[in-house]
């Protein structure tokens, strides 16, 4: 009755005001789209009761964690991978990683990812010739100024002659140098009188960091005992002269008894300038052969680089085409699904749906690429990090999920549809809300506890390339299977009880609108009745308006005519006639 009763107002008011100004064709295009609008709503409306009680929504939540987890093992699998192939180390790319650096060298920070050279065991054995231990100080009965570098962690004596700490030496330091002198057939000894001596001492050699570090032990006894550094000189002087920098030494002035005050080339009779300049061409060729070697290593170090870049760009690679291959697969997997579900099954139908699942598959392109970033990114970060990438990604997962879960659970209370539902319908759908979300957690969870069940037999701890081990793989499916299985339970039981609230209102939210469409209906059909009723009165009015104008029209012509007609009796009769026809036109 109150749906007739507003029809009938609307009518009677629109029929007060049909004379006056009023624009019908609006008021029925809002009614049009008021009505399409309510007709919306209520396909929604069904479409929603649909949806009660469906599972989809905790199989959408389970499929997405587990394939998250997925890709996730995917890309650490394959940095992992990188790890073994890099001969157990992680991703570096820096270059003091790979090209060694002198002053790295002694501070015993070695480039262990160059493939070429080991400068670990160079280093160790550049250092076994000193005096390392900080407990333990060199030749304790001399009576040299002694100190330990702690920056080197050797120690140090001060040689007064040349002015300068030098690293202390090991007293075995100079066999090997000896043994190779030896094996040569021509004398490097030299005779009793006269010495071969080192123009650049073994010493200064065995000390030398950047020898040390470019170098081999090999290359550096042979460069010491060269042609090039080995000159005669008196065996007194050569006594004098031990490992003292040449040039320094010839310079010195002697503080002993004998000779005191003359330098060391005046009192064994030595040219001076001319032992300077031997001096300085042996160091120069020393030089040379050292940047030769250096220049040699940082070329290998550069080269042992880009071969790691190489290396990890591979693995990453491989992962992300993995990854993407793995979601076109998924998306025909689904449409072959849905093919074996149909009622054709013909060879053309079956190539539609590969069509269609390849459509699919680049209509997501922008979200595989975010995920392609997202396994590349994995990837390098397992290598540079190790295996804890994958926990922390893990854990991230879960993190995420669970404020995923959290954040819909409040988004459903503050929705204002739901302000008029009851308290426990409420906290019911915000339960469910939160084991859906819950369900994801606990098949990653389960799926590591099944893992390392598996991984104790042999068989399940075979190694997939790119995919991991056996168990973990059945790991993920399992622990997917079994949580979406109790998460199911733990809905159906809460869905139980609200599915009959739900859908009674639902149904109830339906009617409501149905009769919010009829009432619209009834509104437009009275509008336009109401139109049609003003539109012929309008018509009918014009029609009248323009006979009465015609009438008086002729009226006018008749009594001009009239005036200017001599008029008998029979024409005035027929004036009379004609005046009595437009009166009755009037009327």
């Amino acid at each position: 009755m109150a749906n007739e009763n507003d029809i009938i107002d609307e009518s009677q008011k629109i029929n007060e005001n049909i004379e006056e100004s009023f624009d019908f064709d609006k008021m029925e295009e809002e009614l049009e789209n008021q009505l399409e609008e309510e007709l919306a709503d209520m396909q929604f409306l069904k479409e929603e009761k649909e949806k009660i009680g469906s599972p989809d929504n905790l199989g959408n939540v389970i499929i997405d964690v587990v394939w998250e987890q997925f890709i996730n093992q995917v890309a650490v699998t394959a940095g992992e991978d990188f790890i073994k192939e890099n001969r157990g180390l992680n991703l570096d790319l820096r270059s003091q990683a790979h090209i060694q650096s002198v002053d790295n060298f002694e501070k015993q920070k070695y480039a262990t990812h160059n493939t070429y050279v080991d400068y670990k065991s160079r280093g160790e054995e550049y250092r076994s010739n000193f005096y390392t231990d900080p407990n333990i100080k060199p030749n304790a009965k001399q009576k040299q100024e002694q100190r330990y570098n702690k920056e080197t962690k050797v120690w140090e004596t001060y040689d007064s002659v040349d002015g300068e700490w030098k690293k202390a030496l090991k007293p075995d330091y100079r066999k090997p140098y000896e043994d190779d002198r030896n094996k040569d057939k021509k004398n490097k000894f030299g005779s009793k009188t006269v010495n071969k001596d080192h123009q650049i001492s073994d010493a200064a050699i065995a000390r030398d960091a950047e020898a040390g570090t470019y170098m081999t032990k090999e290359e550096k006894i042979k460069l010491a005992n060269s042609e090039e550094n080995l000159y005669d000189l008196d065996s007194a002087a050569n006594q004098s002269k031990l490992d003292h920098d040449g040039e320094k030494w010839i310079k010195h002035k002697r503080t002993g008894k004998k000779g005191k005050g003359q330098t060391n080339g005046e009192y064994f009779g030595i040219d001076e300038d001319e032992y300077i300049e031997q001096d300085k061409n042996v160091k120069e060729y020393i030089e040379k052969e050292k940047k030769r070697k250096r220049e040699q290593e940082i070329a290998l170090g550069k080269k042992s680089q880009k071969e790691e870049a190489f290396r990890i760009g591979g693995k990453a690679l491989r992962a992300v085409l993995m990854q993407m291959l793995a979601e076109l697969v998924k998306d025909i997997i689904a449409k072959l699904v849905k093919w074996f579900k149909s009622a054709q099954k013909t060879l053309n139908t079956l190539l539609d749906s590969f069509k269609e699942s390849i459509h699919s598959f680049i209509g997501k392109m922008k979200q595989h690429l975010i995920n392609a970033g997202n396994t590349l990114f994995t990837t390098i970060a397992t290598a540079i990090w190790g295996p804890i990438v994958g926990t922390i990604k893990k854990v991230w997962i879960m993190l995420k999920q669970g404020w995923s879960s959290l954040k819909n659970a409040i988004a459903y209370i503050k929705n204002p549809a739901n302000k008029g539902k009851p308290v426990s319908q409420l906290l019911m759908e915000v339960g469910k809300i939160v084991i859906a979300g819950m369900t994801g957690i606990g098949a990653m969870l389960l799926g590591e506890t099944i893992e390392k069940s598996l991984m104790t037999i042999p068989i399940f701890a075979v190694e997939i390339p790119l995919l991991g081990s056996l168990a973990n793989i059945l790991g993920i499916l399992l622990g997917a299977v079994v949580a979406g299985i109790i998460g199911a339970i733990a809905i159906n039981i809460i869905e139980k009880q609200v599915e009959k609230r739900m859908k009674r209102d639902n149904v109830n939210a339906q009617i409501k609108k149905g009769n919010e469409v009829l009432r619209t209906q009834h509104q437009l059909q009275a509008v336009n009745e109401v139109k049609l009723d003003y539109t012929k009165a309008s018509t009918a009015q014009n029609i009248y308006n323009r006979h009465v104008a015609a009438a008086n029209m002729m009226s006018d012509s008749i009594k001009i005519i009239r005036k200017n007609c001599a008029i008998d009796e029979s024409i005035q009769d027929t004036f009379d006639d004609i005046d009595k026809l437009f009166d009755e036109l009037g009327d």
